[in-house]
């Protein structure tokens, strides 16, 4: 089988366009989508679109938090504590055992396009 390798970037949610392929009605192809991980980003919030977005104030009516600094200390905590463990869990020899399986079970997928 003849492989070609064509590198696009996205223009649309959802969509991919090929084009110009040396294909033809009625022939089947076998197609590959291998997806780069996308960017980080990290929504920051100016002071006016931080008090008119609801968040300030969105724990005054909770009765079980009694001091919102500290509640939100230990969330952070948790997050911080919550992350580690996993990145510790990720060096493991049998967790990458297992990611490596689960990733080639879902690259052995069957995915079929007819054009």
């Amino acid at each position: 089988m003849q492989a070609i390798r064509l590198q696009q970037t996205i223009e649309k949610d959802g969509e991919i366009y090929l084009s110009n392929l040396p294909v033809f009605q009625g022939q089947q192809v076998d197609v590959v989508v291998s997806l780069s991980p996308l960017p980080e980003t990290k929504k920051t919030f100016t002071a006016r679109q931080l008090l008119n977005s609801g968040l300030i104030g969105v724990w005054e009516n909770r009765t079980d938090i009694k001091d919102s600094l500290t509640y939100a200390r230990q969330l952070r905590e948790q997050s911080h504590r919550i992350k580690n463990e996993l990145a510790a869990m990720a060096q493991d020899p049998q967790v990458q055992a297992e990611l490596t399986q689960i990733q080639q079970d879902f690259s052995a997928s069957d995915f079929r396009l007819l054009i």
